[in-house]
């Protein structure tokens, strides 16, 4: 007899536990379609990190902006269409050809 008293006892534990799991498998899913990464908090979320990043680039001088962009489109263009040497590799040799003095 009271081993069936402690196996109410337990059933009701497991319920009120599995009524806590499904509660906290609400919250991370409501969590995730809100953005907000697991763990963290609407100050970790995406959208303010983006944002915060577009408040920043958006204070920065735009001449500075337009200047990084120019450049790294041309970048890429150069290094799609042309033949570059690869930097690393040009200084090695020239550092180790001055290593090894002259011929």
């Amino acid at each position: 007899m009271a081993d069936d008293k402690n196996s109410l006892k337990n059933l009701k534990d497991l319920a009120l536990l599995k009524n806590k799991l499904d509660d906290i498998q609400k919250r991370v899913e409501d969590e995730v379609q809100a953005g907000i990464p697991q763990g963290g908090s609407l100050l970790a979320s995406p959208f303010l990190k983006g944002f915060l990043a577009g408040y920043v680039v958006a204070k920065l001088r735009f001449s500075a902006v337009l200047g990084v962009f120019i450049g790294t489109c041309t970048g890429i263009y150069a290094a799609q269409n042309f033949d570059i040497p690869n930097v690393e590799t040009t200084v090695k040799d020239y550092l180790n050809s001055l290593k090894k003095g002259p011929k």
